[in-house]
This record gives structure tokens, C-alpha cells and sequence, in this order.
């Protein structure tokens, strides 16, 4: 790489990491490019150099959270801690997993001419799902557990989810006590469920579900497979 070249990449970097920094300090994903150029001592000029809108700046942000997720569930360190880190990554920063949530939700319902980037982030939030479906599925074969791995990431994502909401709501927060406590109560509960669903004997339906399942992941849409839009 020449060194326009890695100038120009260190740039782009700085540029993403600033957009999220000022996006979760508003509180409410208030970004202008305005804003964004003057924090950064750039002409505005010199972002569309990097971005050609603002919608796609904010997904660039998106994919390079998803890439971040997944380096993190890609950690070999036991099942069990797998377990945790996925409950933990929703819970650690509420704000911004509420906030990357409905960013997200907004570009694939207004944006338009993303579908490479679109195509980006499916891509790897599917190697991401294929990895927490692996962990899932071999911490309930430890726990000996009849839960599918389908229904024990749901309720990983909805107690991540939920948990988010409320660790992000200033109302309910008056009400929690330590939010130290009620991230380690959610991690230790998640850990705790598939006991609650000991093998009953039929094994061989379970393992058809999580081979359905495992199906559907390989199925999450692939760059062709999206429409084209604007």
C-alpha cells in the first residue's frame, strides 16, 4: 500500500470512528456531515471523497460494529464464556445496541443504491450467526439439554434486547439498583436455562430443528439474492 494510500485508509478510519463517537454522544443518532467535517478539521468536501452520503457512512458503521461483534464471538475461549459474551454484547453499551438497532432498521427501509454494503453486512453477521449457533449448540449438548439451539438464541436475544432497554431507559434505571448486578443476574439466568429443559428422550427431533436451523442461517440473503432499489 502507497502511502497516499494508507493516508487515505487512516483517514477513512478516523472519519468512522469519530461519526459513531458523535452519534452515540447525541443520544440520539443526530449525525450532519457539517458536524462531522467541522469536528474533524476536514472539509466537508473531503468526506464524500470517502462516502458519497450519509447513509452510507452510517451503514460503513454498522458493518464495522458487525465485524467488531464478530471478531469477539470468534474468541476460543470455552462455550460457556461464549455464552456469556453473547448476552454481554448487548448489554455491556445498551445505548448503542439500541441505537445501531434502529439505524439499521431506517437504511433498509429508505435507503437506496446499498446493496453492495447491505450485501457486506449480511455477510458477515451470517458468519457471526453460523459461530453463535456453533457455541449454542455445543453448550447445550454440555448441559445435556432438549432446548433447540433456535429457541435458546431467541431468548439469548430477547434477555440481550430487553436488557438493553432497560439499562438504556433513564425511567427504569431509577429502579434497578446496580446495573452491574442486573447484567450479571440476565448472564447468569441465560447460563442457567437449559437445565431447565433436560433431554426427554427425543433427541432425534432436536437434532432435526437445529439441522433446519442451521439451513435458514446458510440462507440469510447472499449480495444477488438483494433487490435493487433507487
Amino acid at each position: 500500500m502507497t502511502n497516499k494510500k494508507q493516508q487515505f485508509a487512516l483517514r477513512e478510519k478516523k472519519i468512522l470512528q469519530t461519526a459513531e463517537q458523535l452519534l452515540l454522544e447525541s443520544g440520539e443518532g443526530d449525525l450532519t456531515l457539517d458536524a462531522l467535517a467541522q469536528h474533524l478539521d476536514l472539509a466537508k468536501g473531503t468526506l464524500y471523497k470517502h462516502f458519497v452520503s450519509k447513509d452510507e457512512l452510517l451503514l460503513r458503521i454498522l458493518i464495522e460494529y458487525e465485524q467488531r461483534l464478530f471478531a469477539m464471538n470468534a474468541v476460543d475461549d470455552g462455550v460457556s464464556a461464549g455464552v456469556a459474551r453473547m448476552v454481554l454484547q448487548q448489554l455491556r453499551l445498551p445505548q448503542r445496541a439500541m441505537l445501531f438497532n434502529h439505524m439499521e432498521e431506517r437504511l433498509a427501509g429508505t435507503a437506496s443504491g446499498l446493496n453492495k454494503l447491505f450485501g457486506e453486512l449480511y455477510r458477515v453477521r451470517r458468519e457471526r450467526m453460523k459461530r453463535l449457533a456453533y457455541l449454542a449448540e455445543r453448550y447445550l449438548a454440555e448441559q445435556n439439554s432438549s432446548m433447540t439451539t433456535r429457541d435458546y438464541l431467541s431468548h439469548i436475544w430477547a434477555v440481550g434486547q430487553g436488557g438493553a432497554g432497560l439499562l438504556n431507559s433513564s425511567f427504569y434505571q431509577r429502579y434497578l439498583g446496580s446495573r452491574n448486578t442486573l447484567k450479571y443476574a440476565l448472564v447468569l439466568h441465560m447460563l442457567h436455562l437449559p437445565k431447565l429443559y433436560p433431554q426427554d428422550g427425543n433427541a432425534q427431533a432436536q437434532a432435526l430443528e437445529n439441522q433446519a436451523f442451521d439451513e435458514e442461517l446458510a440462507r440469510i440473503p447472499e449480495l444477488a439474492d438483494l433487490p435493487e432499489s433507487g
